[in-house]
Formats: structure tokens, sequence, C-alpha cells
């Protein structure tokens, strides 16, 4: 007791820029800190909230966000720190929570940066983001869960019940495994307890592991349909057992680390594999490793097998294990590749949730950056964020100042029609210049030409863009040319449009429509509609009426028909 009240006597006496130097010291943790700062005044105001100490705690744990500081800044780092590490607990929550009922409410797309219910500044969520996509060793399985959540939001995914899929097949292998080896150190271990450092027991789990995912769950390659992107999905992995090298890759990694064998990622050129280390651990002696190929039933290859696979020589540096961000990196990318083979609104929203992904793990990736601001300029979807975007290519490389200057130009004056149109004005159907508009607010709708799905969010008697906006778009050519109502629509690429009436037809299957911006307008989707919320309601006060009048007459009718041929088919006998 008394060694002990000298040593704290002792630590108290130290100079003040001494005490902080220890208190900063970065095998404390937050924890410590705050029980440090209760033991005596001293110490307390050597750990003062707007102090060095939580300062250098706060850059310790989240070292991206001083950024946003300015020295000259008053800051409690102790609330910062607090708030950083609720966000990142929110953060969490509601990635796990992406399904059909949270996305009919709000989903943080765009980046994350439409965060409005956190509390605290947006930019602590998308460090979040970050920090769970750039997760090393062996966690960058959560990485792969989050890209199938954000790019599936109406999917019911959760990384707890991917990982008890994942579970299931791992308690397969150990089943198989107990039958030829019963006293094997993975037969009884739990996931992830042990390594293994036998290659012959390795060996044996492989083995076991070949004969559970591609015996009897027979899971293989799809050679068939490679470029699907359901093929880089895990949680489409676990249901259709099929995929590409990289997402079989990643199911075949984990459950080998639950089992007590490390393998290892790597980014071989066109066709990804794993490492198992025959020799000395860490080795940097390519021919050391035995490379594993997931997509081809799990075979074992030599390093020059490795090559004949893809038809071609390649150095030592593509045998290299890489980092989870790296893993994480080439998934986005396929799926960003996919994204930009066709233009189809499947594909729009393909690139634009993976560009999302792949900025938020680089976002100072000029390149990508321009794709980034074109997309959202030819999608017609918030102009404000392509400004930012355009000011940061042009502040990271002012070579681009050609091509930023374009879009700068026009996305103003994209702007600035907005802001013209934007107002409190009431649009009754009943008034004699609205006798026109034959749809309302609410109804799902499909495109004759282009096939797209939509929901109505607003409408005018007749076209209200600018005379170039209807050249380019050629609306001349349409039967009943620019005078005719015209519908702002949402679309389920997650852009926004603005159709001609003649272009619209009644959706005979209505769908949810997967838009960032459905909450802004919409509380709820009733199944055949959506029911506006309050302010689009003040709006088009006589549009709901309408809309429930539209449903019941198309979708009933519906009904009847398929109950009047269910009675034919009956009395038929067919």
């Amino acid at each position: 007791m008394a060694a002990a009240e000298a040593e704290r006597l002792c630590l108290t006496d130290l100079p003040g820029e001494l005490l902080e130097l220890i208190l900063c010291c970065d095998v404390l943790g937050a924890a410590d800190i705050g029980r440090v700062a209760c033991t005596c005044r001293r110490l307390r105001e050597a750990c003062q909230p707007r102090g060095k100490v939580w300062r250098e705690r706060f850059r310790l744990r989240w070292p991206s966000l001083l950024k946003y500081y300015s020295h000259t800044d008053s800051v409690s780092w102790l609330e910062e720190y607090k708030a950083r590490h609720n966000a990142g607990l929110e953060a969490q929550r509601i990635v796990a929570s992406f399904s059909k009922r949270f996305f009919s409410e709000h989903v943080p797309c765009d980046g994350f940066s439409d965060i409005e219910t956190l509390g605290c500044p947006s930019h602590f969520f998308e460090d979040e983001l970050m920090c769970i996509l750039n997760m090393e060793g062996s966690l960058f399985f959560p990485g792969a869960v989050l890209i199938d959540q954000y790019c599936n939001p109406l999917s019911d995914i959760c990384l707890k019940s991917v990982q008890a899929q994942v579970d299931e097949i791992t308690d397969k292998v150990r089943k198989v495994l107990r039958t030829k080896n019963p006293r094997h150190p993975s037969v009884a271990s739990k996931a992830g307890e042990i390594l293994i450092p036998e290659v012959e027991l390795q060996r044996q789990v492989l083995d076991a592991m070949n004969c559970v995912l591609y015996e009897q769950l027979k899971y293989k390659g799809n050679e068939l349909d490679y470029y699907n992107s359901l093929n880089s999905y895990i949680h489409q992995v676990l249901i259709r057992r099929t995929g590409i090298p990289i997402s079989l890759s990643v199911l075949y990694l984990t459950i080998a680390r639950q089992l007590g064998v490390k393998l290892e990622p790597v980014n071989f050129p066109s066709h990804f594999l794993l490492r198992w280390c025959q020799g000395k651990e860490g080795s940097t002696d390519i021919f050391d490793y035995t490379y594993i190929d997931a997509f081809g039933k799990g075979k074992q290859l030599t390093v020059k097998e490795c090559e004949y696979l893809i038809g071609h020589h390649v150095t030592e540096e593509f045998y290299g294990v890489v980092t989870s961000k790296e893993v994480l990196q080439r998934m986005v990318g396929n799926l960003l590749n996919l994204g930009k083979r066709e233009s189809t609104d499947q594909s729009y929203q393909l690139l634009r949730d993976s560009l999302d992904l792949y900025l938020a793990m680089y976002p100072d990736n000029v390149q990508h950056l321009m794709l980034q601001a074109r997309l959202y300029f030819h999608l017609g979807i918030w102009p404000e964020k392509v400004l930012d975007i355009l000011q940061h290519i042009q502040a990271l490389d002012p070579s681009q100042h050609g091509a930023v200057g374009y879009l700068v130009q026009h996305t103003l004056e994209h702007i600035e029609r907005r802001k013209e149109e934007v107002g409190p004005e009431v649009k009754h159907r009943s008034d004699e210049k609205h006798k026109e508009v034959c749809f309302s607010i609410g109804l799902i709708m499909k495109h004759k030409r282009y096939g797209y799905n939509c929901v109505i969010y607003g409408w005018d008697p007749a076209c209200m863009m600018g005379h170039e906006w209807i050249r380019n778009m050629n609306v001349h050519s349409l039967p009943h040319g620019p005078h005719q109502p015209f519908y702002n629509v949402l679309v389920e690429d997650g852009s926004c449009r603005y159709a001609a009436q003649e272009n619209l037809e009644h959706n005979s299957e209505p769908r949810e429509i997967p838009h960032p911006d459905i909450g802004r307008y919409f509380s709820e989707f009733t199944g055949t509609h959506y029911l506006a919320n309050t302010e689009l309601e003040i709006r088009y006060p006589e549009d709901l009426e309408l809309t429930c009048t539209t449903v019941q007459k198309i979708y009933s009718s519906g009904k009847e028909r398929m109950t009047a041929a269910s009675q034919g088919w009956k009395q038929t006998g067919v």
C-alpha cells in the first residue's frame, strides 16, 4: 500500500510536460486516461478535456480526422472522442440494418454523406466506413459483407446471418475431418482459436474443405455467367453456390482460418488466388508456397501451373500477399467494371454504388472522381455534390481544368434552373390549366421506350425546362412535343428524370423503387403505390384521392381477370 502511494506521489510530482508525455503514450487507451483522471486533482488537470492528452488520444485513434480541425480552434477533445466513438457504433448499426424496412425510411447513400440523424459531423460516419473497409488480417470478411450490403440495400443482409452460414459450412468440414482424424486439433477447437503449425495437419483441413465445398455442397466457379454481378456478392455466393475467383477465395480463406489454417490472398492477374506456406513462415521465396484456386475446386498449384492458368509469364511481385484493403479494392473494382460494361438502369446504380465505395477507400483518385462527377451530371442528380467533386479534382490535378470547367458551367446552370423552379407553389388538379395531367403523385410507372421503373414525385402541365434541354433531349420529336404534361420521377437506377406523359404507363407489377431520395418525398410504400409525406401532400393536395382511385381501378380489375381466368381453368379441367 505504501509502495503504491509512493509511486502515485512520484507520478504527480513530475513536471507538467513530462507528465503529459507519459499520458500521451500509445499503450494507454481512452479508458486508462479516464481512470487516471479520476485519481486526483493533479492528474485530472493533466487530462483536461481541451488539453494535449485527449487531443493525442483522438489523433492516435482516428488520425485522418485531424484535417477537419484548426490549431486555433478551442476543441473539447474528450467530447469529440465520445462523439466519434458513438458515431462509429451508430454507423455499424446502420450498416448492419440495411434491409427493406430501413431502405423505405432512409438509406445513407452517396458516400454516406447524407446522415442527418446521427447528431454529429457526417465525416465521423464516413471515417467509420473507411475503417470497416480498411480492416486488416482475418477481419476483412466484414468488409466484403459491407460491400454486399451497400450494393443491395433491399436485401436482408447482415454480417451475423452471413457468418452463421459460413459457420454451418465450417461445422460440416469438422465432421468430415473427425471421420478422417478424430484427434485433429481443429475438431475440438472453436473458430479462430488456434493456428495449426504442422503442414500435414493443415493439408487434412484443406482436403476436408474441398470435400465439403466442392463434392458435398457442389460449389463451383461460374464459368457460364462470369460477368453477372451476383457472383461478387457473398450472400449470393452462399445462396447460389457459385461465384468468381475472388468471392470464392474470400469464402475459402475465411473457412480455412476458422479451422486454424492460415491462407493468404494473392492479387494474381486475371485470376485471384490464395497461397499456403510450405516453408518457413513469412518466406519471401515464391516457391515456398502452394497456390490454391478456389474457383477451380480448390486445386493446388505450383508457380508454373499458375502461369499456365492465365496463359503467360508474370513476375514474382504478383505472387506476393496483399492487404485486406487491396482485396476489397479488387472486389469493388470488379463491380465498377461491370457497371461500365452496359448503359442500363441497373448498371448505372451499380456504377454509382461501386464508385461510392472505391472513393471511400481512395478519396483522392482523380480518374474515379471525374467518373463520379460525370455520372452524377449525366443522371441529373445532386448538382451541389458535383461541384464539390470538381473543386476537389481541380485542387488535386490542375491539368484537368478543361473538363472541370465545362462540367462546372453546366452544373451551375442546372442549379440556377432548379432555384427558379423551387417554391411553395400549390398545384390543384381541379384547375383548368391542369386538366390534361393524367397521372398523380406516388404512382409506380414504367417508361415505354427505356423500360425503367419509377415513381412520380411531381408534375407540370407542360415542359418547364429550358430551350437547350428541350433541344438536347429531342423533345420536339415526340408527337405532342413539349406541350404536354411532364413528370418528375425517381428512377430505380438512382437518377431523377423528367419524363413526358406519352412516354409513361402504369406498371402492372408495382414494386419498391430503390432510390436514395424516396424518404424525402414519401412516408410509406403500400405495396401498390407510395404515400406522399406531409410536405409533398401540401404541394399536391388533390393527388392522393386520384392515386388511390387509380390504384384500386387498375389492380382490382387485374385481380378480377385473374380470378375469372382461374375459374375458367377449373371448369375446363386445365
